[in-house]
């Protein structure tokens, strides 16, 4: 949760007891004051985790509010359990106050656009409009796309990229932002390493089946279409998602945790969740720009329980977070229960059946042997040796933490490599960090 490598380094130099002369700690919310070059008052809201702090630093959550966390998260016992301080309790009920007015905007929003009688009639020609641009951004696309097998990749060179980038952004006017994604994803692997040509040709035969698709958008069911809009990069409104009726209310243990860097320095988070008692996995997926935070925390092999609102697709696995009643620290959480190779892969294989356009699916090894092969890591799982996409550091760690035994290895599959977020074993647990 650290902002920087700085702020980590910081917060666990405020851990040690002398630092707070009081801790507190409820079911809702942690606080302490810690002595620095004055009396800082911090909190976390646990249902968030959310942060406070009376301190001036500009850093959020700031080295105070880590290192109460981090005193927590070691021994839950160092915190007198008792009635909330005022300072607490005004905070926490302000906070209660703006999250209910936020909620009550939205319902009115949904309201005012249900009552306009020309609202549908609007919402349908804006809808009519864009996919007549999207309709001929894809038929230039496709002519390209067919251009390129009829000539062969052995005609491209590193000047084919200015070409790409520009049918790229023709999409991006098309409205159609995520094929131009998937084309640059494409174009980034000209050129690279000795399996560029399969590379290249398999992300082009995917925007190739999304052109096809497309085309025939009438034939396909609600979800497919839904999933189609999705890889297109077409806007969903949040709040007709947490509107729905149904919601998948579970125990989730977060298996994993990852911030990547974007294009315009837009940063990516995503949580990966299993859910203890329904099985069913989740993806929750926010993006910031820097110096914004994300609302919510998330802590890796902790245990959230909340209701979940799925994105429509043929196979379910993006969601928002509805609400939220529980956190149980990971030291506190209960694994979550082994699945064999055979499963793990069939689930994989049913949601690429049903949703061929997803990138990244959840995988939990259980069982696992981490080794170095060939000046590689590598996961012997099952009959299968999996790639890893790992940094140095983190390998030679995990392969220390394994000592020559099994580890459950849980993270993301991209279809050639596993890039492991969490792993447990014997002697402890590993988790992905942004600082290597």
């Amino acid at each position: 949760m650290a902002p920087d490598a700085a702020s980590a380094k910081a917060a666990n130099g405020l851990i040690k007891p002398g630092k707070w002369p009081s801790l507190g700690a409820s079911e809702v919310a942690i606080w302490g004051e810690c002595q620095g070059s004055g009396l800082y008052q911090t909190q976390v809201d646990l249902s968030g985790p959310s942060f406070h702090c009376s301190c001036p630093s500009r850093k959020f959550p700031c080295k105070h509010g880590l290192a109460l966390l981090l005193l927590w998260a070691k021994d839950p016992t160092q915190f007198q359990q008792g009635q909330l301080p005022k300072w607490v309790s005004e905070h926490l009920a302000a906070r209660q106050e703006r999250q209910q007015k936020k909620e009550e905007k939205q319902q009115q929003k949904a309201a005012e656009k249900a009552a306009d009688p020309k609202a549908a009639e609007t919402a349908l020609k804006s809808v009519q409009k864009r996919w007549s641009r999207i309709d001929k951004g894809v038929a230039e696309l496709q002519q390209w796309l067919s251009d390129q097998v009829a000539q062969g990749l052995g005609h491209l060179s590193p000047d084919s990229h200015d070409d790409w980038d520009g049918v790229a952004a023709r999409l991006v006017d098309a409205q159609a932002p995520g094929l131009a994604q998937r084309l640059r994803y494409a174009g980034a692997e000209l050129l690279q390493g000795p399996q560029w040509p399969e590379n290249v040709l398999r992300r082009l035969g995917v925007l190739q089946l999304a052109c096809h698709a497309i085309q025939r958008r009438a034939a396909l069911d609600e979800n497919a279409q839904a999933d189609l809009r999705a890889l297109i990069g077409w806007p969903i409104d949040k709040d007709s998602i947490l509107g729905q009726a149904h919601k998948v209310t579970d125990h989730w243990q977060v298996l994993g945790v990852i911030q990547e860097e974007r294009e315009r320095n837009l940063i990516e988070r995503r949580v990966w969740l299993h859910g203890l008692h329904t099985g069913q996995r989740a993806l929750v997926l926010d993006h910031i720009f820097p110096g914004r935070v994300f609302e919510q925390s998330w802590m890796a092999l902790s245990t959230v329980q909340a209701s979940l609102a799925f994105y429509p697709s043929a196979a379910p696995l993006r969601a928002l977070v509805a609400e939220i009643q529980a956190i149980s620290p990971a030291h506190l959480a209960a694994p979550a229960p082994a699945s064999p190779p055979a499963q793990e892969w069939l689930q994989v294989a049913q949601r690429v059946a049903a949703n061929p356009w997803g990138s990244l699916h959840p995988l939990r090894c259980h069982e696992a042997l981490f080794m170095r092969q060939n000046e590689q890591f590598c996961l012997h799982w099952g009959d299968r040796l999996l790639p890893l996409q790992l940094r140095d550091n983190d390998g030679w760690a995990l392969l220390a933490l394994a000592g020559g035994h099994p580890l459950t290895v849980q993270g993301e599959w991209d279809g050639n490599h596993l890039r492991p977020l969490t792993a447990l074993g014997s002697e402890g647990h590993w988790i992905w960090s942004p600082v290597a």
